[in-house]
C-alpha cells in the first residue's frame, strides 16, 4: 500500500508499508544537478542494507533514477509538460541477496507542474474571409481562435484575450470570442475591395509578462449589384458585305458595369429595325452583345439598318433599385455593301454513305449550288484533288452527282472528306466551296488471324490435359455487334494424339496437351494448324499455324533450353561401321513391309461370323397404313391378281372424278386369261393392256406417267396368299390346307382356318 507522507495520514493509518513525499516535478528545470523528486521507504527496511529499492515504468531508466539504498528519486532530464503531463511508475522493495520481493509491487504517478512557456498560436491562420460590400455596421466577418499549450487548469497561462493591431478603423475584434466585425458601414468594393488585418492573442489575460501570437486576416469585400450598366457610346456604325453568310457575326457592342461576376451579367435585345434580319445574344465570357445575321442580305432590296439595342442587368438586387434604372440603350447602324458573290451550296456539309463493295461508277449522292446574283450563272462542279489525292471519287460537272472512281477499302480509309468546288460558268474566278463527308460501310472481307505471333513452349514433363497456350484473334473488319470468333482444329489434324483445342467462348481458345512424355530427342518442333472463323455474313475463316517447341524445363515449369539435342558418337566408331548399321536397318524395314503386304493379300473367309448371321433377324416397322385412303387411292387388287375382272375405264393411279365416254365390252371372253399364256408373254400382255387403258382415258394427264406393278407371276403352287384378292370376289375360299404346310404357316391357319375372310 502506498501512502503519502502527510501528518494527518500518519495519525489515521498505523499499519503501513510504504511512505514517500508528494511527487510533483517542475517542468523546464535548468539546474546542473539532478532534480530531487521524492523518497520511497518501507517499514521493512531496518537500515541494515538488506532491502533494495527497484523502480520501473515510464522513464524509469531514461528520466528517473532511484537510490537503491535510500529510495531517493531524482529526475535526470528536463521535462516538458506539453509533451507528457505525468508519468506512471512502479516501485518494489526486494531482498538484496535473493531479489525476492519483501513488499508487493505498487504504482504511483509523478506529475509535471506547468509554467508559462508557450505562447498562443492560431492553428487555422492565416485567415481568408469575405463580407458583402455596403454591409451594415457590426456585420460579422470571421471568428479567429488561438490555442495555448499550457495547462488551462493551472493559473492564467492558457487564458487568452484578442486585440486588433492593424485594420482599424474598418474592423474590430471581440477580445474574448475573437469574432471580427465591420467597424464602418457601406464600404464600397469599387473603391477598395480587400483589407489585411493583424489580430493578436495574448495569454495571462493580457497582463504584463504574458506571451502573445499574431495572425493575419485577409478580408475581401464581395460584390453586390449596386451599379447599373452603361454604354460608352450612344451611336455605333458598321459595314458588312451582302455576301455575309447567315449566322455570321455582324458586330459586337458592350455595356460597361463596375460590378463583377453574376452582378455584371447582361441581357441584350434589339428594340427597332432589326428583329427578323438580325439577332443579338450575350457572350457569356465577355458579356458583350453579339449581333448575328439571321437572314441573307440583299443590297438591291435594303442597304442599311438602324438597330436600337438595350442592355439590362440579368440579376437585379431589389435592395438597390432605389439607386436608379439598371438598363441602358444605344443605336447601331449597319450599312450593306454590294459584292459579286461566288456560288453558294444549298447544304454546306453533305453526309453520304457507300458500301465497301460498291462497284466502280455507282452514284453516292448529289451536291447542289446556285449563283446568288441576279444573273444566275450556270454552275460547274469539281473535286478539290488535294482532298482526294488517290482519286477515289468523281463528280459530274453539270449535275453535281458524286460517284465512285476506284474500288474502296474501309480498312484503309473509312471516311473521306471531300471539298467540292462550284464555279460560275461566266466568271471562273467566283468559286464556292462545299464539303462532302463520305463514310464507307464495312463488309466482312477480312478473315480473322492470330492476334500476335505466338511462341509456344512445351515442357518435356508436361502432363496430359495441361494448357500450354491461350490464343486470341484479330479482324480488320468492325461488325456492328462486335467480333465473335470460333476456334477449331482442321479435320486433317482433329484426331492427332498430341494436342487438342478448347474454345473458351470469349474470343480466346486454349491449346491443351492430349498426352505426356514429349521428348526433344523424338521431335523438337510441332506445327499445329488452327482454324479461326468469324461471325460475319458470309463467315470468313483462315488457318493459322501455331509452332510448339519442346523444351527442357525445371521443376517450376520454366524453360531452360529448347531446340534439338546434340548427339555425340563414340570416338572409336568408324564410318564403315555406321554404313553397316544403316544397311541392316533398311533391310529390316524392307522385310517388314513385305510381310505386311503379303498378309493383306490373303482372302477373307467365306464363312460368316456368328454376329454377322442374319438368317433369323426380324425387322420391325412401326408404320401405320392410311386405312381406307390406301384402298381408294390405288386399286391394289389389280396389282396382285391379273385375272380379276377389271374396269378399264377407271384410272389405277388416281381416283376418277368424271365418268368415261368410251364404251368397253364387259364380256369376260374379251379379257385375256394370263394363266394360259406363256411366261414370256404374260408380262408383255399385262403392260400392253395397261398402256391401252391409259391411251383411251380422257382424264389422263398429257404427260407420261410411270406406274409400278408388283405382279407376282404364275409360278406359285399355292397361288397368291394376299388377303387383298378377297376383295375382288364374292366366293368363299377354303384355307384348311394351310394347316398342312408346317409350323411356319400356323398363324395363317388359325386366322383363315374357319373359311371366313379376316375383312368380313
Amino acid at each position: 500500500v502506498w501512502l503519502r507522507k502527510c501528518p494527518w495520514e500518519l495519525l489515521r493509518r498505523h499499519k503501513r508499508s510504504w511512505v514517500w513525499n508528494q511527487f510533483f516535478v517542475l517542468e523546464e528545470y535548468t539546474g546542473e544537478e539532478p532534480l530531487y523528486v521524492g523518497k520511497l521507504h518501507s517499514d521493512v527496511d531496518k537500515g541494515d542494507g538488506k532491502v533494495k529499492y527497484v523502480l520501473s515504468g515510464e522513464g524509469s531508466t531514461s528520466i528517473f533514477t532511484i537510490d537503491e539504498n535510500t529510495g531517493d528519486i531524482h529526475a535526470t532530464k528536463r521535462l516538458d509538460r506539453e509533451e507528457q503531463a505525468y508519468y506512471t511508475l512502479q516501485a518494489q522493495a526486494v531482498d538484496r541477496l535473493t531479489n525476492i520481493p519483501v513488499e508487493p509491487r505498487s504504482e504511483f504517478v509523478v506529475k509535471v507542474q506547468d509554467i508559462n512557456d508557450n505562447e498562443p498560436k492560431f492553428l487555422d491562420g492565416p485567415y481568408m474571409a469575405g463580407v458583402p460590400e455596403m454591409s451594415a455596421l457590426g456585420t460579422t466577418v470571421v471568428q479567429v481562435a488561438a490555442t495555448d499549450a499550457d495547462d488551462p487548469t493551472y493559473g492564467n497561462s492558457a487564458r487568452v484575450v484578442y486585440s486588433i493591431i492593424s485594420g482599424q478603423p474598418y474592423f474590430s475584434v471581440d477580445p474574448k470570442t475573437g469574432v471580427v466585425r465591420t467597424a464602418l458601414p457601406n464600404m464600397d468594393r469599387e473603391v477598395k475591395d480587400q483589407y489585411i488585418l493583424v489580430i493578436q492573442a495574448k495569454d495571462m489575460v493580457g497582463q504584463m509578462g504574458g506571451l502573445s501570437g499574431t495572425t493575419s486576416v485577409t478580408v475581401t469585400l464581395t460584390d453586390v449589384n449596386d451599379n447599373p450598366p452603361r454604354f460608352s457610346r450612344k451611336n455605333y456604325q458598321y459595314m458588312v458585305l451582302e455576301s455575309l453568310p447567315v449566322a455570321s457575326v455582324v458586330a459586337r457592342v458592350k455595356a460597361l458595369d463596375n460590378d463583377i461576376g453574376p452582378n455584371a451579367e447582361m441581357e441584350y435585345r434589339i428594340m427597332e429595325d432589326g428583329p427578323g434580319v438580325f439577332n443579338i445574344t450575350t457572350d457569356e465570357d465577355t458579356q458583350e452583345g453579339v449581333i448575328i445575321l439571321q437572314k441573307p442580305l440583299d443590297f438591291e432590296t435594303k442597304n442599311s439598318f438602324n438597330l436600337r439595342i438595350e442592355a439590362t442587368n440579368r440579376n437585379i438586387d431589389p435592395a438597390f433599385v432605389h439607386l436608379g434604372s439598371f438598363s441602358d440603350t444605344t443605336t447601331v447602324k449597319v450599312t450593306v455593301e454590294d459584292v459579286n458573290e461566288p456560288p453558294v451550296f444549298f447544304t454546306q456539309l453533305s453526309k453520304m454513305v457507300v458500301s465497301e463493295d460498291a462497284r466502280v461508277g455507282i452514284s453516292i449522292g448529289r451536291v447542289s449550288a446556285h449563283d446568288p446574283e441576279s444573273s444566275n450563272s450556270a454552275i460547274r462542279y469539281s473535286i478539290d484533288r488535294n482532298t482526294d489525292l488517290e482519286r477515289f471519287f468523281n463528280v459530274d460537272a453539270l449535275s453535281g452527282v458524286i460517284s465512285t472512281a476506284k474500288p474502296l477499302d474501309r480498312e484503309v480509309n473509312s471516311v473521306h472528306n471531300l471539298t467540292i468546288l462550284a464555279m460560275e460558268s461566266h466568271d471562273p474566278t467566283q468559286v464556292g466551296k462545299g464539303f462532302a463527308v463520305i463514310t464507307v460501310l464495312d463488309i466482312n472481307d477480312n478473315p480473322p488471324v492470330f492476334a500476335i505471333e505466338y511462341e509456344t513452349l512445351l515442357c518435356e514433363n508436361a502432363a496430359p490435359g495441361q494448357v500450354i497456350q491461350t490464343i486470341s484473334a484479330v479482324d480488320k473488319d468492325e461488325p456492328p455487334s462486335g467480333h465473335r470468333f470460333y476456334f477449331a482444329l482442321p479435320p486433317s489434324v482433329a484426331g492427332n494424339s498430341n494436342f487438342t483445342l478448347r474454345d473458351n467462348k470469349d474470343n480466346t481458345a486454349s491449346i491443351v496437351t492430349k498426352r505426356g512424355g514429349f521428348r526433344r530427342r523424338e521431335q523438337v518442333l510441332y506445327r499445329l494448324p488452327v482454324l479461326i472463323v468469324d461471325s460475319g455474313s458470309p463467315a470468313l475463316s483462315s488457318t493459322n499455324t501455331l509452332s510448339v517447341s519442346v523444351c527442357d524445363c525445371d521443376s517450376d515449369g520454366v524453360a531452360q533450353s529448347c531446340g534439338a539435342v546434340a548427339y555425340t558418337l563414340p570416338a572409336g566408331l568408324s564410318t564403315g561401321a555406321l554404313v553397316a548399321i544403316l544397311g541392316c536397318i533398311i533391310t529390316l524395314l524392307v522385310m517388314v513391309l513385305l510381310i505386311v503386304s503379303m498378309r493383306r493379300r490373303k482372302k477373307e473367309p467365306l464363312i460368316l461370323e456368328e454376329e454377322r448371321d442374319v438368317r433369323e433377324n426380324i425387322v420391325r416397322y412401326d408404320d401405320e397404313g392410311g386405312g381406307e385412303e390406301d384402298t381408294e387411292a390405288f386399286d391394289m387388287v389389280a396389282l396382285r391378281n391379273l385375272n380379276v375382272i377389271r374396269d378399264p375405264k377407271v384410272r389405277r393411279d388416281v381416283t376418277p372424278d368424271t365418268p368415261t365416254f368410251f364404251p368397253y365390252p364387259r364380256s369376260s371372253s374379251s379379257l385375256p386369261v394370263y394363266k394360259t399364256l406363256p411366261d414370256n408373254v404374260v408380262f408383255r400382255e399385262f403392260i400392253w393392256d395397261r398402256l391401252k387403258d391409259a391411251d383411251v382415258d380422257p382424264s389422263a394427264p398429257p404427260y407420261d406417267s410411270l406406274q409400278t406393278y408388283a405382279f407376282e407371276g404364275n409360278g406359285s403352287v399355292a397361288e397368291s396368299l394376299s388377303s387383298l384378292e378377297s376383295l375382288s370376289t364374292d366366293s368363299e375360299q377354303n384355307y384348311d390346307y394351310l394347316s398342312n404346310w408346317g409350323p411356319r404357316f400356323k398363324k395363317l391357319a388359325d386366322l383363315y382356318g374357319d373359311g371366313k375372310s379376316v375383312f368380313s
